[in-house]
Formats: C-alpha cells, structure tokens, sequence
C-alpha cells in the first residue's frame, strides 16, 4: 500500500584502515556501545573496504542495514553523523564503492550495475543472505539497481536523493556534468577522499570515472523500476538537485513505496559532509524516520 509522507513542509555536493580487521568498542553517550570493525574484501577484481558496526549488546541480532554512499564520498563524507544512530539498534554495514575511499580501481568505467554486482558479491563473501539497503544520492541509484538485478538479497531499501532518469534534474545539471573539474569538487569532499585513501593520485580518478559516468547516464525502464516488490522509501530534501516531480514518478512506479520529503536540500537531511552546519542537532537528522520504516512489520 502506498502512502506519502510530507515532513513539515551531486551534485550540489560534487581512518586510514589496515588490512587486518579491528574490534574496539566505541562509546555512546553513557550507556550504549558499538563493537566496530573494519576489512577489505576481494569482490569482482576490487579490493572492496567496508565497515561494520554492531550494538554490543545485541551484536549478532537483526537485519544488516547496508549503507552506499554518494558519488565523490566516502563512508565518513556521507553517513559520519548517522552510522552511530542507526547502530545503536541493527547491525551496520558501511561500504566504499570502486575507486572511492580505500577501495580500488579496477581500471573500467564505472557503473550502477557493477557497483550492485559488487556489492552482491560482497555480501555473499560475508555469508549474509539478506539486507536493508540504504543508497545516497548515486548510492541511491546503485541501490535501485540491487533491487532490480539481486531482489533475493534484499528485504527492504531506502533511496535518498536517487536518480533513475536524466528529466529527474534540472537541464542546467547535465552541462555542469560535462565541463566536471577536479577544481569545482566541493572542498570537503576532496579532503574526505585524501584523509583516508592509500594513494593521492586516486582524487582525480575517482572524480574523472563519477563525471563521466554521470555524462554518460542512462534511464533505468519504467519496466524495471515497476518490478521492484520489496518495501521501499524514497526520501528527497524539498531543496534537493533530485527534483520533486521525480521523486512523486519514482513513488507511482514502485508500488509497494512511501515518498518523505523533507525540509533542506542534497543529503542535509542526513547530515552529508558538503550540508553540515556549526549549529547541527541531532535530532534534525531522519533516522527515527527511517528506523520507523525498517522495523514496520508488513
């Protein structure tokens, strides 16, 4: 049953890990703690990093949620301020996508549909059957590609700021795409990239394989959009790049979908590097929003 929830109411934003895992326990406030761990994983010709986090107390319970970043990011640049939110009570998977962060390149261009083959594959290496799926921005769109070509591994998935055709942005967006320089990345990202990544000659790859992606971006078919049968929330910032009327398309042609539009603009609502304010609350943040979704029992 569909329903649309109005919330009062890029690219905007164009632990260096050792190979051996680690399980510190982070501290929450006073009383809560996250058992944190961090790998790299051979997926597809990649050596894929990912973290996981998983509430002391229940460490082992519960369905992962699997959280993609946005384009140009990296784990910390996207998810930073929720990952402790949503650990506090579902086990987390964090992962950094082909040439960005501390995973490698595989020398291709590339695409959504290989970044969710990876992360099938992924997740298969980790001997996990299902997943919540929760894609930013590209990640979104990746997101909407799991579901479409790995149904099996998913049980539900949130879509932040997801594109799945070219009208879904303004014109102005596509020329901006196509004239993509290291020079107009969002300084934030840049420097998320470079806190974290093996080798700093990767930025200007990384940013060159996203725009030409982006310029060379393809319509996912009404067809496929419409086979997607897990439950789904699609989540856009009321001033989002990701325009309103396309996040209504999405909510029609995925029938078993809730939209949320929420106050903001690309990837506030989650607190995404490029958006953060001095003045950040954590409550201004949409977990309750999203855990409310993931634990809704069908």
């Amino acid at each position: 049953m569909k329903q649309t929830l109005f919330i009062i109411s890029l690219v905007s934003s164009m632990l260096m890990a050792c190979s051996q895992t680690e399980k510190p326990t982070l501290a929450m406030n006073n009383t809560d703690s996250l058992i944190f761990e961090h790998n790299y994983a051979d997926v597809n010709g990649l050596k894929m990093y990912y973290e996981t986090y998983k509430p002391a107390d229940h460490a082992d319970k519960g369905i992962p949620l699997l959280l993609i970043h946005g384009g140009g990011s990296t784990i910390q640049s996207t998810f930073e301020k929720v990952i402790p939110l949503f650990a506090k009570n579902r086990p987390v998977i964090a992962v950094e996508m082909q040439a960005h962060g501390r995973t490698s390149d595989r020398g291709a261009d590339l695409t959504f549909e290989q970044d969710a083959d990876d992360i099938a594959t992924l997740l298969n290496t980790l001997k996990i059957n299902k997943a919540d799926f929760f894609g930013f921005s590209n990640g979104g769109t990746t997101t909407l590609q799991i579901a479409i070509r790995h149904p099996e591994i998913v049980n539900k998935i949130v879509l932040g700021s997801a594109l799945a055709r070219r009208s879904g942005v303004p014109e102005w967006f596509w020329g901006f795409m196509e004239n993509a320089s290291l020079e107009n990345m969002p300084v934030q990202l840049q420097e998320a990239y470079l806190k974290v990544a093996p080798d700093p000659k990767g930025l200007q790859i990384m940013h060159d394989r996203d725009a030409k992606r982006m310029v060379n971006f393809k319509d996912i078919p009404d067809e496929q959009l419409k086979s997607i049968g897990v439950p789904t929330l699609i989540i856009i910032g009321d001033k989002d790049v990701i325009t309103l009327e396309h996040a209504l398309e999405l909510h029609r042609l995925i029938k078993n979908s809730e939209l949320a539009i929420i106050p903001g603009g690309h990837g506030e609502y989650i607190g995404e590097v490029t958006t953060l304010k001095p003045d950040l609350k954590e409550h201004e943040l949409i977990v309750p929003l999203i855990e409310k979704f993931l634990n809704k029992t069908e």
